[in-house]
């Protein structure tokens, strides 16, 4: 009686352990996949929509620096290109909080709060 189940045991054995790296791969290629459409994916989009929204940035919005500080833009100095103005991250922009004003990079800004027009 107690060879019936060790026959079962051994002939389950090798099947087990011989997979083949074909199944290894695939479930290696599933795993990056789910692992790039929670997090890389949305990551690279909330940037994008970051550059965009200090590419666009205008005098008079009020920004939030990576320091902390919350400011009123007063002054953009765009980088010139061939003789036109050109928006990059590396411009300085010219913040005023409270009675102080301060020149920031525009990449080292971190949120663009644009003025509601409440009636």
């Amino acid at each position: 009686m107690s060879f019936l189940p060790a026959l079962l045991l051994q002939a389950a054995a090798p099947a087990a352990g011989a997979q083949s790296p074909l199944i290894f791969f695939g479930q290696m290629a599933v795993i990056v996949a789910i692992f790039y459409f929670i997090v890389l994916r949305p990551q690279r989009k909330q940037q994008k929509q970051l550059e965009a929204s200090l590419l666009s940035m205008t005098k008079g919005d009020e920004v939030v620096t990576a320091g902390g500080i919350i400011a009123e833009v007063v002054h953009i100095k765009e980088t010139l290109k061939d003789g036109a103005p050109v928006p990059t991250m590396a411009d300085r922009v010219t913040i005023k909080s409270g009675e102080s004003k301060v020149v920031v990079e525009r990449g080292r800004i971190v949120r663009v709060n644009r003025p509601s027009n409440e009636s």
